[in-house]
């Protein structure tokens, strides 16, 4: 059914969703509400409609979205329902306009209406596009300095994974997390070899990104002191500076040749191999902080929900879980999963943001913060940027 009249606009669906028609020369059209009040026909009823104005598309105008970002602001910082007034004192538009389009964000399902008297607050949707318009966080040089140094005071991997954690948890009064995942390409530094006990010997691996691996390994005759500096100083000779795996390929081939078998140092050598010599697995170090900053936490869970969260976090290979599967974005680039009901119907009110490093020898780390949807993402935001830059320079 059309509308006549003198003024020219797209087409459009009704708000109560019965019927359609294009808003062709709508006598009643309003350029500055975006909206045409006409009475429809269907099935022999009329039907007084509100037609709202979107744009050609249907989709959300520039002015929409700054009234829904203002709204995110505004519960991030009371925690209460927004209403259209409190967005009008601080834009110039009257109340009626801005009811139109929280009607509108409402419909589109970036706010919800907990009751019916009640203001408007966002949904996941909403929160996501207000953090989208935060993605493109500076660096602070001063800042990234501070806590370059404050990493870099440690002298491990560990230490710096543990230290960024931290550091993450006393910016954001989140649930701080960094993790370092070794790869097969790290490069290897120096072993060391000590005798024990019972015919055991403990190999203490160094890769050059500082990360240390133990193993102890049962032989079976005695090897003393003397011999063991030989071992240790025949791998560190002949590959300090190899890729682990290369180092392996390498060493299998000078055992497979035929001279091997006249040199007593490379049959040593070779037979702490087999025990698994540099053989150090690829178990990550992961490090977090901050849990009991979950509690006060308005997240609407029943005590049992609450115990399922934390018996959550407990597991480091959970929250490993949870890095890996929302962070495969590109080295650098910050991300942010908004509710993480797919995880665990626990952590349905959380946000996760965090980012990837790739680092030059062989390591991989994590560095990320989970909060409280309603959580301060600008400060979040920086904080993983900066904590992130600093660990991969201090690291590097």
């Amino acid at each position: 059914m059309e509308a006549s009249g003198v003024y020219s606009a797209p087409r459009y669906i009704p708000s109560n969703g019965i019927g359609s028609f294009t808003l062709a020369h709508c006598p009643l059209y309003s350029r500055k509400r975006g909206t045409c009040s006409v009475e429809l026909s269907k099935q022999g009823e009329t039907l007084p409609t509100r037609w709202k104005l979107m744009n050609h598309l249907g989709t959300l105008s520039p002015r929409h979205y700054k009234v829904l970002h203002a709204i995110v602001q505004n519960y991030i910082e009371t925690g209460e329902p927004i209403a259209s007034r409190t967005i009008a004192q601080k834009y110039p538009m009257s109340p009626a306009s801005i009811r139109n389009m929280m009607a509108d964000l409402l419909e589109s399902g970036y706010l919800s209406q907990p009751h019916t008297s009640a203001g408007r607050v966002p949904t996941e949707l909403g929160y996501q596009s207000y953090v989208n318009t935060l993605l493109g966080s500076r660096i602070v040089q001063a800042e990234l300095d501070r806590l370059h140094q404050e990493i870099r005071r440690e002298g491990t991997v560990e230490g710096r994974i543990e230290r960024s954690s931290r550091l993450l948890t006393e910016i954001t009064r989140g649930f701080g997390i960094a993790a370092a995942i070794p790869t097969e390409n790290q490069t290897f530094d120096q072993v060391e070899l000590l005798a024990l006990p019972d015919r055991r010997v403990l190999m203490v691996v160094i890769t050059q990104d500082r990360m240390v691996r133990n193993k102890v390994i049962t032989i079976d005759d005695h090897i003393g002191s003397d011999e063991l500096a030989s071992i240790r100083n025949y791998i560190n000779y002949n590959f300090s500076g190899w890729v682990l795996s290369n180092i392996h390929r390498e060493l299998k081939r000078r055992l497979e040749l035929e001279s091997a078998t006249y040199d007593a140092i490379l049959k040593r050598v070779g037979l702490f191999h087999s025990k698994g010599l540099l053989d150090l697995g690829l178990l990550p170090e992961v490090h977090f902080d901050g849990a009991e900053n979950l509690i006060g936490l308005d997240l609407h869970l029943t005590r049992e929900r609450m115990r399922e969260l934390f018996r959550t976090l407990e597991e480091k290979k959970r929250v490993l879980q949870l890095l890996e599967r929302f962070f495969e974005q590109r080295n650098g680039e910050l991300s942010v999963q908004v509710g993480l009901a797919d995880v665990h119907p626990s952590m349905g009110e959380l946000s996760l943001i965090g980012t990837r490093i790739g680092l030059p020898n062989g390591l991989e780390a994590h560095v990320a913060v989970l909060g409280p949807m309603r959580m301060n993402y600008s400060r979040a935001l920086s904080a993983v940027l900066h904590v992130g830059q600093a660990f991969k320079s201090a690291t590097s």
